[in-house]
This record gives structure tokens, sequence and C-alpha cells, in this order.
């Protein structure tokens, strides 16, 4: 559980800031948000903060919609026969759920292509809310998917409060490679600089 999710929200992270990279009005709205409640000079993002960022929850849960860390859920198997979309399904089939499909489906999705935070906030507050497991759904998703969530969305929020971030070249690379996760082919490389009135935190980390 421990590997998996330091593992897992490794590649969170990375996936996250490239986006944020990409999208500078987000990386924006997310750092006022965090300079709003948190302030923006007398201490770092911690832990108790992170009910107060429900920006900050989006933009990993939008990250983990676009990058899920599996593309491809965990094997299951039927418990008993059934009929999904259509297609029989006999008791003891092997099941791998595709979570990549799900969550860019056009047909569930606005735009799914894109990112946007703000969509998962309403996304999630749906009651019985299946469209959206990048972890799983139920009593068998993953164990190790709070404290992965929550390491990416801690770490996420004390590099923007920090350094002001730029892209290296014109575009963010964002392809990716499936093995036994879902990879940056190009692992990111970003420019980044203390923010001058942090530089006192800084300088004790």
């Amino acid at each position: 559980m421990l590997v998996a999710g330091a593992g897992a929200s490794a590649l969170t992270l990375e996936w996250a800031m490239s986006l944020l990279l990409t999208h500078p009005e987000a990386m924006r709205k997310l750092r006022a948000e965090i300079d709003s409640q948190v302030g923006d000079d007398q201490r770092l993002t911690n832990e108790s903060d992170l009910p107060k960022l429900p920006y900050l929850k989006c933009v990993i849960n939008e990250t983990l919609r676009l990058y899920p860390v599996l593309s491809l859920m965990l094997p299951h198997s039927s418990s008993r026969a059934c009929t999904v979309g259509g297609f029989e399904v006999p008791a003891g089939t092997v099941l791998m759920a595709n979570l990549w499909a799900m969550h860019r489906d056009p047909k569930v999705w606005e735009d799914p292509d894109e990112f946007r935070p703000e969509r998962i906030e309403a996304a999630l507050n749906e009651p019985k809310c299946s469209k959206f497991a990048p972890i799983g759904i139920g009593r068998r998703s993953c164990p190790g998917a709070g404290m992965g969530v929550h390491i990416a969305s801690l770490t996420a929020g004390v590099l923007v409060q920090c350094f002001e971030w730029e892209k290296i070249g014109l575009q963010e690379d964002m392809e990716y490679v499936i093995s036994t996760s879902l990879r940056k082919k190009i692992p990111s490389q970003a420019l980044c600089t203390p923010r001058q009135h942090l530089l006192h935190l800084l300088s004790h980390v």
C-alpha cells in the first residue's frame, strides 16, 4: 500500500504540474486560493489547510480523470452471470474496466479531453457518482488511494505557493506511455524561481 500510494502520488503530481504549466489561468487561480486561505508569507501549506482548498482538490481530481495512474482497473471476477451493455457476461469472467475510456467518454463528459478543474466538483457531488473512478470504486477500491491523493495535493500546494513556474520550450509534451502505469513519454522539465517574499520560509526547509 505504501509503495503504490507513494508511486501513484508522484505520477499524479507530475501530470498535475504539467497541466498547470499548460493552463496558466488555472495556475493563477490555484495560487490565489492558496495565498488567500494559507497566507502568502507566514507559513507553508500543511495538511490542515487541504479542506479549505477546494480548487486544489479539483485540480488533482481532474488530473486523475485525464491521466489515471492505471488506465485499466485491476482485474475483477464476476460473481454471477449478468448482462452489461447488451453483452452476456458468464459467472467467473475476468473483468478489467477501461478507466481511460470512461473518463474521456464524450457521452458522459463535455469536451472530455480538456482540462477543466471546475467540472469535477459538480461530478463528485452527484449521488452515486460512478463516472469518475480513477482508483476504483466501492469496497475493492485502492487502499492506498487516500494517501496518494493526499500527498499529491499537499506537494502541489506547496510547489505552487512557493515558486513561479515556467515551461521550457513553447509547449509541454503531454504524450504518454502505458506500462504498469500511465507515465509521461518525456519526463517534465520546467523552470522554477522562488517567490521572493517566501525566501525566509524556504531557507528553513
